[in-house]
């Protein structure tokens, strides 16, 4: 996921998506936790996807 398409979605998507990211980050941390987690990268890339599109959020909330 790209900063363009995430800007091209309305806030309403945006809040949708960041609460899905974020339920798929719990999921990691635990699996991570219980030791099942076999790809360490998705986290990293979640915990980044995040920041995205909070970064939108603020964009979109300052204009």
């Amino acid at each position: 996921m790209n900063a363009k398409e995430l800007r091209a979605k309305d806030t309403e998507a945006l809040n949708k998506e960041l609460h899905e990211l974020l339920n798929t980050e719990f999921k990691l941390r635990m699996q991570k936790a219980t030791q099942q987690l076999s790809n360490t990268s998705s986290l990293r890339t979640t915990r980044r996807d995040i920041a995205r599109v909070r970064t939108i959020l603020t964009e979109k909330a300052a204009k």
